[in-house]
């Protein structure tokens, strides 16, 4: 993803909220993420995300992160979402707790 971001958040309530999210996305857990734009995506975390420090386009520096998610049953498929834009997150499994 390299060190740019769209959008990048520095108020600590927004990073808070990224923190928050980082824990509710497990190495293997399989998850929808609803996103702010109505976007829907359906797969399996590939590792747990970590906030990260990044540039905007004015080169303000802020955090955001990036989740990868795959889908066993379409194996060319995959995608990376970023922490900011993720409105919600649905857990289809139990692997909350138990990551692997």
């Amino acid at each position: 993803m390299g060190q740019f971001a769209e959008r990048v958040y520095t108020d600590p309530v927004h990073i808070r909220r990224l923190e928050s999210l980082v824990q509710e996305l497990p190495t293997n857990g399989h998850v929808v993420l609803l996103l702010k734009d109505g976007s829907i995506y359906d797969g399996v975390v590939c590792e747990r995300p970590n906030v990260q420090l990044f540039r905007d386009g004015d080169e303000n520096e802020g955090i955001n992160g990036v989740v990868r998610l795959e889908r066993p049953d379409v194996p060319d498929w995959s995608c990376y979402v970023w922490l900011g834009d993720i409105r919600r997150v649905e857990h289809l499994d139990s692997t909350m707790g138990s990551e692997s």
